[in-house]
Parts: structure tokens; sequence; C-alpha cells
């Protein structure tokens, strides 16, 4: 029973922040304020996902997509609500990991800040690749080669060669071929081609350069892109509607509900990053007054941004035409405005920047806290004392980072960086129940509003399923041509989420929770049954590696450790 009850050992708030301003080399410093966090919050949301995830959800779902936006920013405020609570409950960096900590214990605080190195260090590996193409992209525009080598990675250029040697130059793509050129031309060195990308590495050096340096230049670069990449968007939506034409936006929804939905997860991933605002909360000079602020308002300017991009680049061109990488450039090119394409092609290098420097920000702050709990080696909490920020944590974060981001390809960790997100969301919005059921949320000053769902919660489950009998007998169908095997394989994760309603029912029956933190735990389990197996498949062998490193040393290191009964 001891070792059970240590595994889940908790902190009070009380703990938490005498730790945080107990560091032997002084605290963070205290510069930010609410427009400061909003822009944090908009330079990590709006990133790259504005500039390309928009066109596939509006090829699959038509004009209607905007209307999904609405609905899943809808959804992103149940668990932004549960995050500024925390945030105002306790005002420390750490995000999600801290505020499992209070909640449900030690070994789920651990699993939960293993988990956001996926949503922080490894989705920045993708971010980090993503700006490389772009970069090369735009430098190509002003007449400026970089050499084919040193922008890719050297498991694409020789699996590329591979196939030239055994299927021909026709059986390759256009990036194939550009690919296998650059290993052909690649300089060789002890039998070993030359091929890197290496302005995914220097941007990565750049960035934790900055974010080493301090959270004050920090602000000011993140603030100067934000202020960039809006006014670009605001100039592509008057500049664009002055093209629209209202027959592309009929039919509404031309593939129906369904083609609608196909993109809710894309959509949704577009809102992520509001929760790194959360990292920098010791940065904040009153967080617990400007914390849910800023993620309220960020949501809310980002929402009507992407709303009103989607009916414009919807009623410029036809939706079946908006199944690119780039649809925001594609609809300017379209009509001969190639002087917009290009702006638009430097304003998602900048857009991209600023996600990267967010993010970049955050991870260091979380191992930080991790540190002070003794979770990690105690170098990781160490503050410099210039700069006030977590030094050591900022250099590993950058190796982390740039050493992948030059020699790998990271596109399969899309949806991996996802489980991580979805995953500390839900025991986010499930420590909120915590936080009322126990009374600590009497010591919050932003609360998540109550609305009893004693009976919404199971009224809402009968509804679903009634909604299924009369109106999904496709689903039904495909259910019954499953064996218990196939359940087993391709409809785990949704016989999860039906389980995990039907258990909400009855503990909201029983203890009156809150619908609105019922309803984000709903809403991203649901979102995670749209991820593939092998993500899920590969996040299990991370959360083990996690554990193997929990056991080693962070239990047994623990400062709560010493203070079991």
């Amino acid at each position: 029973m001891k070792r059970n009850a240590s595994l889940f050992r908790k902190k009070t708030v009380d703990q938490i922040l005498i730790d945080a301003h107990a560091n032997e080399s002084g605290g963070l410093a205290k510069i930010l304020g609410v427009r400061d966090l909003v822009s944090l919050g908009i330079a990590a949301i709006v990133g790259a996902g504005i500039f390309s995830t928009i066109g596939l959800a509006s090829f699959n779902g038509g004009p209607a997509v905007s209307l999904l936006f609405v609905f899943t920013a809808i959804a992103c405020v149940f668990t932004a609500l549960s995050y500024a609570q925390f945030a105002s409950t306790v005002p420390v960096s750490g995000s999600a990991y801290t505020y499992a900590y209070v909640a449900f214990g030690e070994l789920f605080a651990w699993i939960i800040g293993w988990a956001l190195i996926l949503e922080y260090a490894v989705s920045n590996m993708v971010v980090a690749i993503s700006w490389s193409k772009y970069f090369v992209s735009m430098l190509e525009g002003f007449g400026i080669v970089i050499p084919g080598y040193l922008t890719i990675d050297p498991g694409s250029a020789a699996d590329a060669f591979a196939k030239l040697q055994t299927s021909g130059i026709a059986s390759l793509s256009a990036a194939e071929k550009l690919a296998a050129h650059a290993y052909e031309i690649a300089p060789v060195i002890g039998g070993f081609h030359l091929i890197l990308d290496l302005p995914a590495g220097l941007i990565t050096a750049l960035v934790t350069s900055l974010v080493y340096i301090g959270i004050r230049e920090s602000r000011t670069a993140s603030n100067i892109m934000v202020i960039l990449k809006i006014s670009v968007v605001l100039l592509v939506i008057f500049a664009g509607a002055f093209y629209v034409k209202p027959e592309n936006w009929t039919p509404f929804a031309p593939n129906g509900v369904k083609g609608v939905l196909s993109g809710v997860a894309a959509v949704f991933f577009a809102f992520i990053g509001f929760d790194s605002i959360s990292t920098t909360a010791e940065e904040c000079k009153d967080p617990q007054r400007d914390m849910p602020k800023a993620m309220i308002y960020c949501l809310m300017i980002c929402t009507v941004l992407y709303v009103l991009i989607t009916l414009v680049l919807t009623g410029m061109v036809n939706y079946k035409e908006l199944n690119v990488s780039d649809p925001l450039a594609f609809v300017f090119q379209n009509i001969g405005l190639d002087f917009m394409a290009g702006l638009i092609s430097v304003s998602s290098v900048i857009a991209i920047t600023s996600a990267l420097l967010v993010y970049q920000l955050g991870q260091p702050r979380i191992w930080m806290t991790m540190s002070r709990d003794g979770l990690l080696w105690k170098k990781f909490s160490k503050i410099h004392p210039k700069y006030h920020t977590p030094s050591f944590a900022t250099i590993v974060t950058g190796l982390v980072v740039g050493i992948p981001a030059l020699f790998f390809k990271m596109d399969f960790f899309v949806d991996l960086t996802s489980v991580g997100t979805f995953f500390a969301f839900i025991l986010v919005c499930g420590g909120v129940l915590y936080l009322d059921h126990s009374g600590i949320s009497e010591r919050s000053k932003f609360k998540v509003p109550y609305v009893n769902g004693k009976f919404l919660v199971g009224f809402g489950l009968l509804v679903a399923i009634s909604g299924l009998a009369f109106y999904g007998q496709g689903i039904i169908d495909e259910w019954k041509a499953l064996t218990i095997a196939g359940i087993f394989e391709h409809k785990l994760l949704t016989v999860i989420f039906w389980i995990s309603w039907v258990v909400l029912s009855v503990m909201s029956f029983k203890y009156n929770f809150s619908i609105l933190p019922v309803a984000g735990i709903l809403t991203n389990l649901y979102l995670m049954t749209e991820l593939g197996a092998s993500n899920w498949f590969i996040f299990v062998i991370w959360l083990a590696i996690g554990l193997v490193i929990y056991f080693s040393y962070g239990y047994r290191k623990s400062k709560l450790a010493g203070h079991e009964d």
C-alpha cells in the first residue's frame, strides 16, 4: 500500500509556490503582461496551420469548414478554461505537468511531463524542417539556390537514389528527383555522403540563442513577428475580399456533414498552442489575473482570423482547387497577383519562426519545473544569473531539437505529437473536476463557469446513442462486419470513448460535476480516436522509456520521497 501511495503522492499548491520562489540562482524575470501573453499565444497558434491546414480542410468540407472552425474553437474553449483555472490556482511554470502533480499525483505528473516533450520538443523538430522548406522556397523566389544536399535529410535522399537505381527516373516524383540528385552531387567523406538539412539546424540554433538570452528579447521578437504576420493575414483577407465570387460558396457543404467533420482533427491542430502560454506563468506580472484573459483573447482572435480566411479562400476559388500545401499563395497566383503570393511566402517563414520560438521557450521551463521536484537532474533547474532563464535546460532543448532536425525526416511524428497533446488536455480538464471536488478551487482567482452536469452528461449520452441508432446505420454496419480482434485493433479507442462517457455520466450524477470540463474530456478523447493505431503504439513505447527513467531516477530522487509517512 505504501508503494502505491508513494507513486501517487501529490504536491500541495503551497509547496509548489514555495519551491518556485526558493531557487538558489534567483527567479525568472517577471515582465509579461496580457498583451505579451496574447502575442505569445497567437505566435504559437497562427503558425504553419493557417498556411497549409486550411486548404485540405476546405477541399474536403467546402465553405462550411468556416463553421467547423467556430465549433472547434468552442471545443478548445473547454480546455482553455480548464488551463486558465489551473494557471490562476498554481501560477508557476510547468503547465499540465504541474497541474497533474496537484490533481493526480507524481506518477501522472511524470507521464504528462514526458508526453509534453512530444508536444514541444518533437513537434519543434517538425516545425524546424517545415520552416526549412518554406525558407528554401522563398530564397528560390529571389533567385538564391542552396545546394540540395544541404536542404534535405540523408534518409530521403538515399531512398530516392536507391529507387532511381532500381526503377529508373520515370518512377520518381519531382521531389524524389531532386532528392536523388542531391545524393549524387553530395560530397563524400569517409564513404558517407554529406547530406543534412542545414536551414532547419540553423534556425533552431538561432531561436535557442534568443530564448537563452532572455524572456524580454524573446517577447520583443515574438511581438514583432506577430504584428507582421497578422498584418499579412489581414491584408490577405481585405485584398482577397475584392476577388470573392459568391457562387463559389454554393453548395456551402458539398460533401455534407461527413465531409466537414473529416477535417475536424486538422482544424483542431490549427488551434493547438494556447496551452504554451501557461509555461511562462512565472515570468508573468500577474498570472492569476492575466493568464485566463490571454488564453480566451488569443482563441477569439485566431477564430475570427481562421473563419474570415476560410470564407475568402473558398470565395476566391472553387473548393475543389484547394488541395494544395500553400493555399494562401495559390489563390493569389491563380488570379495573377504574384506579388501577393510572394508576400505570403515570406510571411509564412515569419509565422513558423514565431511558433518555433514559443515552443522552444516552453520546453526548458517544463524541464526546469520537473528538476525542481527532483524528477530530473538538478542542473535542469539552474537559472542564469544574468539572463534569468533556465540556461542548461534551454541548451539541451536546442540540441534535442536541432540535431534530429538536421538529419531525420520527422513527418511521422506529426500525429504522434498530437497524441501527447490530447493526453495532456484530458488530464487538465479532469484535474479541474478534482479541484472542484476537493475544495482547492476555493483559492482559484479564476474558475471555469459552473454548469451542473448531474443530468446533462447522461442526457447527452442518450441523445448520442439515439442519433447513432436512427442516423448511423452505416457506422453500425461497419461495426457488425468487424471481428473481436478487428474491434480491438481498429476501434479500441472508440470503445474507450463510449465507456468513458458512461463512467462520466455516472460520476456526474453522483458528484454534480461541472459539464464544461467533462465536455473538454469527451471532445479531446473523441479527437484522439481519429489518430492512427501506429501512433498509439509508438506513444506507448515512448511512455515505457519514460517510466524506466522515472523508476531508475525520479522515483528515488523526488523531493516528496523524503516526506512520506
